[in-house]
């Protein structure tokens, strides 16, 4: 039987404050903070029955350890809902939270599910790979010139972006002063209080008496931001991927831990529940690009996303463009001529940080929070560069 194609909304969407890697989430686990966010997510439609959740889709990067084991199914169970509610872990890198919006969306447009849960998490203070604990990388690579690009580390792909498309060491410094800016901003005037699930952090510490005392904190904010940043400052780093490169520490995202949920229904759903939905999930694509350049891959993906949701690039009025390096993001901005002022209004990852395959679905809370305060955004994208050598792009429209 055949199956009418219906349209996907999002209802609801939720983050973790996100901290520096070693920061004030070096100890939390990645599947307490998801199960943290699918918490928060489902207390927010509070007509929803947990019954109808067709699936739990969760975004994360290097899905090992601690994030192993399928952190999806884990997170879920932790966060106490029921039994019958299953969960996957996808992986498209640094889109992996995008990519479970995007897949939560299109169970929902095939009629295969009512009611899907779209998340991302990870800890990039519990990473392996960060750690240095093994090496994965596949030894072919190395034995053949075409595929070395593929083992780039990704500050060596964004100077050959910085190369490619003359993009100057001021320029990204300058870019990167103005990401804290923005991002200062916003959190002083409490933009970011309506999508953030404030998370406490639990402490286990020696008493007096030889007893153990647990001292809690509550985390409300972005750990990233830095008031202070200025061009001068900036400009005072050194290269660290090429000795006579341009791309810094300052320029670059940060390494972070975070989580993120996203609630979709069905226009069916949404009447059982009576739930107000936020935006229309309009499209979404991918596109491959050189690996050596990986950063350049949203000049790709976002083209191909603006023809499937039949729009024009000046009618996207909000822009979350994650900055995995100012060098690629100004690439990009240059290479499309998006307007600056529409590109990450409240900051980017340079300043909010960047914790991989949860970024997606962290920018998505972000863009609906800006789209339930200003009626006067009617669309608004997600795109971002991905390891490897590919480009995604998300488009919303507001209901």
């Amino acid at each position: 039987m055949s199956r009418q194609i219906q349209d996907a909304y999002i209802v609801a969407a939720v983050r973790t404050p996100v901290g520096r890697r070693n920061g004030v989430f070096r100890r939390v686990r990645p599947d307490d903070m998801l199960a943290h966010v699918l918490r928060a997510v489902v207390a927010k439609v509070p007509g929803l029955d947990p019954q109808e959740i067709g699936d739990v889709i969760a975004g994360c990067a290097m899905p090992e350890a601690e994030q192993g084991m399928n952190v999806a199914r884990i997170g879920l169970l932790l966060a106490g809902l029921p039994e019958r509610v299953p969960g996957v872990t996808i992986n498209r890198f640094c889109a992996s939270g995008l990519q479970a919006v995007a897949d939560a969306a299109a169970r929902i447009r095939l009629g295969e599910a009512d009611v899907m849960i779209a998340a991302g998490t990870e800890s990039m203070s519990a990473m392996p790979q960060i750690m240095g604990n093994k090496v994965s990388i596949n030894p072919e690579i190395f034995a053949h010139a075409e595929n070395r690009s593929i083992a780039f580390g990704m500050g060596l792909t964004a100077e050959k972006v910085a190369e490619q498309w003359r993009v100057g060491r001021e320029d990204q410094d300058a870019f990167a002063a103005e990401s804290h800016r923005r991002a200062c901003a916003a959190i002083a005037d409490g933009r970011f209080a309506g999508e953030i699930a404030p998370y406490t952090v639990r402490s286990h510490l020696p008493g007096e008496d030889g007893a153990v005392r647990i001292v809690e904190s509550v985390v409300r904010h972005d750990e990233g931001p830095r008031a202070d940043s200025s061009v001068e400052s900036l400009a005072r780093l050194k290269p660290v991927f090429a000795a006579r490169g341009s791309v810094t520490a300052g320029n670059s995202s940060q390494m972070s831990d975070g989580a993120a949920a996203v609630l979709l229904m069905s226009e069916a759903a949404l009447r059982r529940s009576g739930a107000v939905p936020i935006a229309r999930v309009a499209a979404y694509a991918v596109a491959g690009v050189p690996p050596a350049v990986m950063g350049i891959g949203p000049v790709e993906a976002i083209p191909r996303a603006l023809a499937q949701a039949g729009i024009a690039q000046d009618e996207v009025d909000w822009i979350e463009l994650n900055e995995a390096f100012a060098a690629q993001a100004l690439a990009v901005i240059g290479q499309l001529g998006l307007d600056p002022a529409r590109v990450n209004p409240q900051g980017g990852a340079i300043a909010l940080g960047h914790p991989l395959g949860a970024t997606g679905a962290i920018r998505t809370a972000t863009l609906m929070s800006a789209m339930q305060r200003d009626a006067n955004l009617r669309y608004g994208m997600i795109s971002m560069c991905i390891g490897t050598g590919m480009g995604a792009a998300g488009v919303f429209e507001r209901v």
